[in-house]
Formats: structure tokens, C-alpha cells, sequence
């Protein structure tokens, strides 16, 4: 009895290479497989033996390279039949550079191709292995499966989980692309006013606050900080927001930032890299 009968039209390569890949990882357990096919006009009948019965953890890496197989089978028709709907439908409003830009980057994070472990690829790669886990699931209900009639008929109990990685990859995207306008922004009006104090001393403590002093060594941070607005008000909730709008509404000629290495908030110190560039210098380890 042949351990799956794949049934599918067509010539895919996607499916040959794939168990061959398959074959190639149970041969070097010792373990030999071997594949018999027919034809019944365009359909392909492809059965894999094995030349012994497998574990219930060998059948099961079995079944996941052949998930993998199906999945990207999967993905691949969707790019071809509905991306572009799914995107005129909830993204209209991108243009076409940039919607060629997210199908090419969601299809690298749908794949898994993506080095880089953060919150966004963590996210993706659950999605991607729920999806994985039902088609694996499926296939355990029968020892065959028609692909293309899996592909018709269960197609949209995946569809969520694909969509859902895309939205994030283009999520992460509009966030960046706001975050790069914001700093073209924030440099815009740093570089058209005047500079109203010529050098900014910022040391950053232990506890990841911020003392600024003077040329002289002075500390003028409280005296910074009362000439903001946000600040009277109390309306404010970091200290480094506080820092940013001193900076910013100052505009110094020069920054130099101490103990670099204190910082609890990275971004900040990305922010005011991008914004002052060649203006500000940063130490690390310093002995003030």
C-alpha cells in the first residue's frame, strides 16, 4: 500500500523537486522510497512507497515535507489568480511601485524567507505553520489528495491566514514609510531655523534618563524642557520625547551623546542619527 497518491494535472516541477527533496532526507535515515506514475489523459497519478512502515514520527515528517510541497503549490496559485484583487480591494491606495514592492516582500515572509527573527517574522511564521498544520491534517484524513481539487474546495479555509501575513508585511511597510516622512520633516526644519544654542551636551544615566549641559557643563535640562509646551502642560508620557522637541526646537549646531550604551529606547537614538546626521556624535563607555 503506497504511503500517498497525489493527484494533480499538468506538469509540475514544483511537485517532483520536492519529492525528491523528500526521498533524499529518508534515504539518509535508511529509509528507501520510491515513486510509481500514471497517466489517465492530462492527470498525473504519482504513488509513493516506502520499503518499510514508518513511526508515527517519521510519518509525521513525511506528511509535513509533503505540506510544504502543497503550501507553496498553494501560494503560488494564489499570487497568480488573486493578489491583485486583494490588494485593489484593501490597498488601493499604493501605487504601483510600491505594490509590486509588497507582493515581491509578502511573498518572501509567506515563504519563510526571511532572516531577520522580529515580531513581524514571528507573526508570519506562526500563520504559516497553522496553515502547514491543517493542510497536514488533511492530508492525514486520506492517503490520497487531488491538488487541484484541494486547492478548489480548500482553499478559502486558508485564504485568512495568507491575507493576515500580507496585511502585516504592508502594515510594517506604512509604518516605516511614516516614520521616513516624519524624519524628512523633522530634518526640513531643523536645517531652515536658526540654531539657538551651538553645542548640546546629552549624557544618558544608568537608568536611561537624560541630563543635557551646555558648552560650559552647565545643566540645562529642566530649563530646556520648561520651554516646551508639552512639558507646561504635562501632557507628555517619555523623556524622550522631551529630548526630541528640545532638540528639535533648539536645533544645535553640534550634539555630542554619552553612554550611548545606557540607552533604553534605541529608536531615539536612530531618530536623532537621522535627523541631525553630521551634527551630532555619539560615545559609548564614556567616564564623564
Amino acid at each position: 500500500m503506497p504511503l500517498l497518491i497525489l493527484v494533480y494535472k499538468d506538469e509540475r516541477e514544483e511537485i517532483i523537486d520536492g519529492i525528491k527533496s523528500t526521498i533524499g532526507y529518508f534515504k539518509k535515515k535508511h529509509i528507501h522510497m520510491g515513486v510509481s506514475e500514471k497517466m489517465e489523459s492530462d492527470t498525473h497519478f504519482l504513488k509513493i512507497f516506502s520499503d518499510c512502515k514508518l513511526n508515527e514520527r517519521l510519518k509525521n515528517i513525511f506528511y509535513t515535507y509533503i505540506s510544504y510541497i502543497l503550501y507553496n503549490i498553494i501560494v503560488d496559485e494564489f499570487y497568480k489568480k488573486d493578489i491583485n484583487k486583494f490588494l485593489d480591494e484593501n490597498y488601493f491606495f499604493l501605487q504601483n511601485d510600491e505594490r509590486e514592492s509588497m507582493k515581491k516582500e509578502s511573498l518572501r515572509y509567506i515563504k519563510g524567507n526571511v532572516s531577520l527573527i522580529d515580531e513581524n517574522s514571528i507573526y508570519c511564521i506562526n500563520k504559516k505553520n497553522k496553515i502547514i498544520e491543517y493542510i497536514k491534517n488533511s492530508i492525514n484524513e486520506n492517503n490520497s489528495i487531488n491538488i487541484e481539487g484541494f486547492i478548489t474546495f480548500r482553499m478559502k479555509n486558508m485564504l485568512d491566514d495568507i491575507e493576515s501575513i500580507i496585511d502585516k508585511v504592508i502594515e510594517k511597510y506604512m509604518v516605516e514609510r511614516e516614520y521616513d516622512e516624519f524624519i524628512k520633516l523633522l530634518k526640513y526644519f531643523v536645517e531652515i531655523q536658526e540654531s539657538k544654542i551651538d553645542y548640546m551636551d546629552i549624557e544618558i544615566k544608568e537608568d536611561g534618563s537624560y541630563i543635557i549641559k551646555d558648552k560650559y557643563g552647565k545643566n540645562i535640562t529642566k530649563e530646556l524642557y520648561s520651554e516646551l509646551a508639552e512639558f507646561r502642560n504635562g501632557d507628555y508620557t517619555k523623556s524622550e520625547d522631551l529630548l526630541i522637541s528640545a532638540l528639535i526646537t533648539n536645533s544645535p549646531e553640534r550634539i555630542s551623546i554619552h553612554c550611548t550604551e545606557n540607552c533604553k529606547n534605541e529608536e531615539v537614538i536612530d531618530t536623532i542619527k537621522n535627523v541631525f546626521t553630521d551634527r551630532v556624535k555619539f560615545y559609548r563607555n564614556c567616564k564623564i
